[in-house]
Parts: C-alpha cells; structure tokens; sequence
C-alpha cells in the first residue's frame, strides 16, 4: 500500500479528515491514476476554499504514498498545537516580506530533490469559484525546474466552505479531478514578458479544462484568449 510509505503524521492526518468528509459530504475523486509513483512533481491547484488543501491531504497524499511540501506563512507555523501539526503536514515557513526569492529558492529546492511541491497558483481563494488571474511566480517555478506538472482541479468546495464563512455547509458533494503531468517551456519569438504571459495561460489552461466551464474564469477558452482576458 503507496500511504505506508508516509510519515506516521500525515496518515494520522489524512484518516482523520476522511473522516470528517464521510460525516459531512461525499468526495469523488477521478483520474487518480495518473499521480506519478515516484520523481520530481509540481501539483498546482485551483484554489476557492479552506477545504482545498483538506482535500488534497486527505486524498491525493495518500495516493502519493509520499509526503508532498507546501508553503506557508512562518507565523502560523508557531501557533500551539495547529502550527506543530502543519509542519508534521510539509508546510515550510515563509517570512512575510522576505520576498519572492526566498520562497522560490524553497520551492525549488523541494523539486530538485525529487520531492512533490503544492501552490495554489491564484494565491488566494476565489470568493466565485472561477479561476482568477495568476501572478507569474508559478510558471517561472515551472520552467526553472523542469519538473512534471500534476494539474488538480476540486469542484464544488467554494459551496461546501465559501469564502468568508466561518464553518463549512454539510451536505455538499465535491469532486477532485486529476489530469495527466505535462511539462512548461517558455514560448519561442516575442519580448519576455509576453512569452512569460502565454506560458502562465497555458500552465492554468491544464487547470481550466478539468473544472466545468462556470468555473474556468479568466482562463476559459484558448491559452491566446486567456491571456488577452
């Protein structure tokens, strides 16, 4: 069994909010078979509710059989108890305002070594559920290191748990959709920038295709369309 090779925490973790989704929703889960056993992977999510990353603990760390990095504020991580459990979790520390250098040297970090990054690229939850514009961090990550990419996308959390609620709405169905790796280059011909623009819409593209059109947002349509939106 993959989860056997997790460390005691995250299973403990992941048990337990399956747990909690069995009394509270019904999860669905489709295309888990295309989550890589072994190498370098960079899954990069869709992002509109406190449940996202429940989701991805609770269901796609397990099927990965191995422990997957994210990356936090520093502060949280020295909260009693709840900051304990989210570096037994593989959240690495940022410290506000240290900037993007040094998130991105941890991040990067993580893939060289073989090892499974998470970003939620919007950076923020959606308050509607559609995609929002990305910041370009994301798709320099991408291209810099060369690693496979996992696009992830959840349906249906932004009505489980909408944003700015304190508590969770039972009864809502969720569905974590898996689409198969691909890899990021940087377009050829054109300024940096521009290129930069078309390879961000094509990285969030592989996102998009795998949630219902209502929630595709800024990235509907071809990787051309998306970034003149």
């Amino acid at each position: 069994m993959a989860g056997r090779k997790l460390p005691l925490f995250p299973r403990f973790s992941g048990a337990t909010l399956r747990l909690a989704a069995a009394c509270t929703t019904r999860v669905k889960r489709e295309g888990f078979e295309n989550i890589p056993p072994s190498g370098p992977v960079l899954v990069i999510c869709n992002h509109c509710s406190n449940a996202d990353g429940m989701l991805l603990m609770a269901y796609v760390v397990p099927a990965m059989g191995r422990p997957m990095g994210w990356l936090g504020k520093e502060e949280a991580l020295r909260w009693p108890v709840f900051g304990w459990g989210m570096r037994q979790n593989g959240v690495m520390g940022i410290r506000r305002g240290a900037g993007d250098l040094e998130a991105f040297k941890m991040a990067k970090g993580v893939l060289d070594r073989g090892g499974v990054l998470t970003i939620f690229p919007e950076g923020t939850r959606s308050p509607s559920g559609a995609l929002q514009e990305v910041k370009e961090g994301a798709t320099v990550l991408a291209i810099r290191s060369g690693a496979p990419i996992l696009p992830i996308a959840i349906t249906g959390s932004h009505r489980f748990w909408p944003k700015g609620k304190l508590l969770p709405r039972p009864g809502r169905r969720m569905t974590i959709r898996v689409g198969e790796t691909f890899t990021l280059s940087m377009p050829k011909g054109g300024d940096r920038r521009e290129s930069l623009r078309l390879a961000t819409a094509e990285l969030m593209r592989h996102v998009a295709e795998l949630l219902p059109e209502e929630q595709r947002g800024v990235y509907a349509g071809t990787p051309e369309e998306a970034d003149r939106s």
